[in-house]
């Protein structure tokens, strides 16, 4: 098949490029020019803007375009006006930040905490621009940032069929260092680790960056995916404190985690996030549907972690 990738050239998209290449597929990866990486012999590779991508990037109409990089209303609109009618299919990335659990986590809304794992019929947010008021969004330029309205623009039309992939917080070689606060005290001896109780006792599912990437091939190589919403991330999804226990044994880290109430912290280490609502994603329909399943073993996954947050 003919893909075309829009981004692609950070976390999970060179695993995706690779992998569709060695399957045999034409791929072309169009992006910012922001972070380059060494792809494949065969690629084709071009610079441009994500937001406003020119229609014919690959030499004709691609089967699929892979938009990994759509985070704002405005470019889920470019996108279906540059690729409706003109591309097979499409496979978009959204979050699991939709969810109304997410909404409660930042205290952007109020209710009780829904039922978990969260299923991809599960409620969605009733906010909007979840990073508008955050001190240090992950991203720059986040204003307009919803994956919500994305997924509003992407459904409302038929042009394009569209399968659309609800990301976990991905993590691996490349990411935003997202464990490494926890490592470097592990790394000086510390004999326990101070975690605020609630945050300690919250679940959010992640995904180690290869093996998200393996849900992108599927669903842009398996007609069965049109039109399909899915949930990716692990097949179950331990506490916080649980999962940096496991992190710092793969380090070789002796300690332990203990669990103190908010006001025992640093004023700076202190969060404000309503932790009774937790981001635990249900990937079971992904699994059922498409086969989904670990490309890489859990002990790797850490290994090359580690490898990272070290380096």
């Amino acid at each position: 098949m003919r893909i075309l990738i829009l981004g692609g050239t950070s976390l999970t998209g060179p695993f995706v490029v690779r992998r569709l290449h060695g399957l045999g597929h034409e791929v072309t990866v169009f992006h910012r020019g922001e972070h380059e990486t060494e792809l494949p012999a065969g690629v084709l590779h071009r610079h441009g803007d994500l937001s406003h991508p020119p229609r014919d990037l690959c030499g004709g109409a691609p089967d699929v375009v892979v938009h990994m990089w759509a985070l704002t209303e405005a470019h889920a609109t470019a996108f279906l006006d540059c690729f409706s009618g003109a591309a097979g299919r499409a496979v978009v990335v959204s979050s699991c930040d939709v969810y109304r659990a997410y909404g409660r986590l930042q205290r952007l809304e109020s209710g009780p905490p829904d039922p978990v794992p969260l299923s991809e019929d599960a409620p969605l947010r009733e906010s909007r621009y979840p990073y508008r008021k955050m001190d240090r969004p992950p991203l720059e330029g986040l204003d307009q940032y919803d994956k919500i309205l994305v997924e509003r623009a992407l459904l409302a039309q038929s042009a394009l069929p569209v399968t659309i992939l609800r990301f976990p917080a991905v993590y691996g070689p490349h990411d935003m260092h997202r464990l490494r606060q926890w490592l470097k005290p592990m790394e000086k001896g510390a004999a326990e680790l101070r975690m605020q109780d609630d945050f300690a006792r919250w679940r959010w599912t992640h995904g180690f960056c290869e093996d998200v990437a393996q849900a992108v091939v599927l669903a842009a190589t398996d007609e069965r995916a049109r039109g399909r919403i899915y949930n990716v991330g692990e097949p179950a999804t331990p506490t916080w404190a649980e999962r940096i226990a496991a992190f710092g044994r793969a380090a070789g880290w002796k300690g332990r985690i203990l669990p103190v109430p908010a006001a025992e912290l640093p004023e700076d280490r202190q969060m404000a996030h309503d932790f009774a609502h937790h981001l635990a994603i249900d990937s079971r329909r992904i699994r059922a549907e498409l086969g989904y399943a670990e490309v890489v073993s859990p002990a790797e996954a850490m290994a090359r972690t580690i490898a990272w947050e070290r380096g």
